[in-house]
């Protein structure tokens, strides 16, 4: 079969009624190529600190991306095949053969915003005019990888390509910031921070909940395994992300529950936590707990805090015995945030010095709580369509079941969340659309006046994200660098 063309369409995501597509258009002019903020993601920060070219095609575009591997192993497409790494690390597989075997099922993504995704970067990075496919798969491979051996497509030289004012990685607490230290260091211009996710410390279930501590001792020089040492760890550490251009904090639990114990309660439960001797519900209560003490050390530090919860992580056991974490096996659950962020509130919610960002999987929850609650309390954001919903159908629906209770000036903007480096203009492309179409109906129906509806466009792609996070003052100190 003959190859067939990409067809990028200038009116993609735009509405069909001519009318309405118009104001569209000339929303979206205003702000395409506004720069790009990036304030939340899990992209590598080493490859801007050591800038080295990435390896090939299939590294690049497969092994990092679990929209794109989660779909290929629910049709039989063995991940091991693709080049994605287990357990015992990566398989011996040709980068080729795996681009193959992708390339020859791309037709799975058909009408999914990873083929939007994924088109967009082949066009516009890449200058490829034919889809991927069986037939074009070999054509497709030489061309990126030959352009990936060239200065032009080092990661420093995307960061700039792409008008990228902000990138904001994800980190650990155990994790020693090298790599943050020495993009400060080298003298390049591009802002890549780091973000902190203390996750692997306060969640008692997970795997490597014991050694972390350990690490966690070490790092810090306190003794973790005591209350106010474990408290007094948490705050070295924040205020080494800080130096490092941190501006937020971020915390995946399972569930939003927030908890308010006393300090004899907290000691206590968190003695029976760290000996091993606590069951699961004194675990969900411990990560309720932490969200307070977080929050209230974000009063102290300022560091924005995003909650993410509704997440079964890691559904498949059987993927997650043989390639571990992170391999798109988690599912949305049903999430309470009302009853589960009170105890939160109740200490802070009317604090004007807190900001506290809340994501949901559960949007069922959108228009009945957590608009509503945004719409309340002065330290409550919304933060985008996430994940699972990170659409286009996702991000209309968001607007749609928010903007009524919380308006736009109680959302965050756009973030894009991902470990896909070369996918973050696509996605912030497909998020300036569809809030642009947004507007325009609004426009169309006499809801909002033109002058309103740009204005608010530029806020959304730009300026809110902005001051959600705190970013004027993102940039790392170069003392706190170099120590």
């Amino acid at each position: 079969m003959a190859a067939q063309p990409i067809e990028l369409h200038e009116d993609r995501l735009f509405p069909a009624e001519p009318g309405v597509r118009g104001i569209a258009r000339a929303l979206y002019r205003e702000v395409a190529a506004l720069p790009i903020v990036s304030p939340h993601g899990h992209t590598d920060p080493r490859w801007f600190s050591s800038n080295e070219a990435f390896a090939n095609p299939t590294a690049l575009f497969l092994a990092p991306d679990h929209y794109l591997y989660r779909m290929l192993y629910s049709q039989g497409v063995s991940l091991d095949r693709l080049g994605v790494p287990s357990r015992e690390g990566a398989p011996g597989v040709d980068p080729r053969e795996a681009w193959r075997l992708f390339a020859s099922h791309f037709y799975l993504f058909r009408g999914t915003p990873s083929a939007l995704w994924l088109n967009h970067v082949l066009v516009q990075v890449f200058g490829v005019d034919v889809r991927l496919s069986a037939e074009t798969a070999d054509e497709i491979y030489d061309a990126i990888d030959a352009a990936l051996k060239t200065e032009a497509f080092r990661p420093r030289a995307l960061f700039d390509r792409f008008n990228i004012e902000l990138l904001a990685t994800t980190e650990g607490p155990t994790d020693t910031l090298d790599h943050h230290h020495a993009i400060a260091q080298s003298g390049w211009g591009g802002r890549v921070v780091t973000a902190y996710r203390p996750d692997a410390v306060i969640d008692a279930d997970h795997e490597d909940f014991q050694r972390a501590l350990e690490s966690f001792a070490t790092l810090t020089g306190e003794d973790v395994y005591s209350w106010s040492g474990y408290l007094a760890a948490h705050r070295k550490r924040r205020a080494d992300f800080m130096a490092a251009g941190a501006t937020s904090s971020d915390h995946g639990h399972p569930t939003a529950a927030t908890a308010n114990l006393n300090s004899a309660e907290a000691e206590a439960l968190f003695a029976r936590v760290v000996a091993g001797a606590g069951d699961a519900d004194d675990h969900e209560l411990f990560r309720a707990q932490m969200l307070t003490e977080m929050a209230r050390m974000s009063l102290e530090d300022g560091l924005v805090m995003q909650i993410h919860p509704g997440s079964f992580r890691n559904h498949n056991f059987r993927l997650f015995e043989s390639h571990g974490r992170d391999k798109g096996a988690d599912i949305p659950m049903r999430t309470d945030y009302v009853s589960a962020l009170k105890p939160l509130l109740d200490q802070f919610g009317n604090e004007p010095d807190l900001s506290v960002i809340v994501f949901t999987l559960d949007e069922t929850s959108y228009a009945r709580e957590l608009a509503p609650l945004a719409g309340c309390y002065p330290v409550l954001k919304l933060g985008p369509a996430w994940w699972f919903h990170d659409s286009p159908e996702g991000m209309m629906r968001f607007r749609k079941h928010t903007t009524e209770t919380a308006g736009f000036y109680n959302t965050v903007g756009f973030n894009d969340d991902t470990r896909a480096f070369l996918s973050i203009p696509a996605r912030h492309d497909v998020a300036r659309r569809i809030d642009c179409a947004f507007l325009a109906g609004l426009v169309s129906e006499h809801r909002l006046a033109i002058d309103e509806a740009h204005a608010v466009a530029e806020d959304l792609a730009y300026n809110l994200v902005r001051k959600a996070y705190r970013l004027e003052n993102a940039q790392p100190s170069p003392v706190a660098a170099t120590a």
